[in-house]
């Protein structure tokens, strides 16, 4: 079998074959898998390549571009200021940000934008991928445009849109950019690996991600002019993660940078009521908040049904779940973060053979679910 490192407890040596079995046949190239009960890690293992060629293997510092599980860390900022009475979900976002109420936004809330129901699932105005790494320009082309649907009435997955949205937001309260909260109040309390945006220091540990297979990659599906919108304005050119332009940028909704351990290790937080290693970063009722659903019902750019809380995904038909509170969110490609406050558990993959999916693949679900097995034997 592939050789695994890192550890496991003895309970969870089925989660280690299992990632054993996902590099030796193929599924992974390279890829870390990292699971914390309460509080304490129980599994952090890595394995394989950080390059298509083979020549690096992955090490316990790899880290990569994990897309769209950067957007629980923007959600876990949110959840933080909204603990400490200085964000509000009820309110308006046009109360932080003025220039948001424009083309009838005024009473668009926080809360639409947390749960990908604000109507501003992409640009109207035709933006390049060099944009994203302009943030005024992006805030604020979105601040001045008209929703695409009526804010709240249904979901439409903000896939690049909504760090910018949530981050702005936080900028507005803070002061600071949501990469440097993030950084300054989480990632280093916690000597956690996990950067939205990367020091040029680091680049030397990132792995290179591989882009799905031909067909396979967003974009390549039929769409209407919502999904055409979302997926080519700018398109997403996974090539685009090896420069330094993107890794340096504060792209909260897709350009984070961690690993397994980084991403289970923070999360922790949301599954143990609000303290992670003897540091307490919120109240429990803070974490609960995630759990609250904000909208149910078919995804206007996904096309699959959907229930999202407060920045997360929730646990229905479509993704039966053991436990109901649990949330969860997954990054193209296939990274994935489960938070399930029940067993106080975080669950967390990362990986660089990218599949096309953007809600998690049987790589990390069968993990996960190794994971629950061994908690429930």
């Amino acid at each position: 079998m592939a050789e695994v490192h890192g550890f496991a407890e003895a309970k969870f040596a089925a989660v280690k074959d299992a990632f054993a079995r996902n590099l030796d046949g193929g599924a992974d190239l390279g890829a870390s898998f990292c699971a914390t009960v309460n509080g304490e890690t129980a599994v952090d293992i890595w394995g394989g390549y950080a390059d298509a060629a083979k020549t690096k293997p992955w090490q316990k510092d790899t880290i990569v571009n994990v897309y769209s599980t950067t957007k629980t860390m923007a959600a876990l900022v949110a959840l933080m200021l909204a603990d400490r009475g200085l964000l509000d979900f009820d309110a308006p976002v046009a109360r932080y940000w003025p220039e948001f109420a424009a083309n009838g936004k005024a009473n668009v809330k926080v809360s639409h934008v947390m749960s990908h129901s604000a109507g501003l699932s992409g640009w109207k105005d035709k933006i390049a991928k060099h944009d994203l790494y302009d943030w005024d320009k992006c805030a604020s082309l979105l601040a001045a445009q008209a929703p695409f649907w009526e804010p709240g009435t249904a979901p439409g997955y903000h896939a690049i849109t909504q760090g910018y949205l949530v981050g702005e937001i936080v900028r507005r309260i803070a002061g600071k950019t949501i990469g440097t909260v993030f950084r300054e109040e989480v990632a280093r309390p916690l000597g956690a690996d996990f950067h939205i945006g990367l020091p040029a220091s680091e680049d030397d540990r990132v792995a290179e991600l591989i882009a799905p297979p031909p067909g396979a990659a967003i974009g390549d599906a039929p769409a209407d002019e919502l999904g055409k919108n979302m997926a080519t304005n700018p398109g997403v050119d996974v090539s685009e993660t090896k420069t330094r332009a993107w890794r340096g940028a504060e792209i909260p909704a897709a350009g984070g940078t961690g690993n397994a351990r980084s991403i289970a290790e923070i999360h922790a937080i949301l599954a143990n009521g609000g303290v992670a290693k003897g540091k307490r970063f919120l109240s429990e009722a803070g974490c609960r908040k995630a759990l609250e659903q904000q909208i149910e019902g078919t995804d206007k750019i996904m096309n699959i049904p959907v229930r999202f809380g407060m920045g997360f995904g929730l646990p229905g038909p479509m993704v039966p779940l053991p436990n109901p509170n649990t949330i969860f969110w997954g990054g193209y490609g296939g990274s994935l973060a489960i938070i399930d406050m029940d067993a106080r558990t975080t669950i967390a993959y990362a990986m660089n053979r990218m599949e096309g999916t953007t809600t998690g693949d049987m790589r990390a679900i069968g993990l996960a679910m190794a994971v629950w097995q061994a908690l429930a034997g």
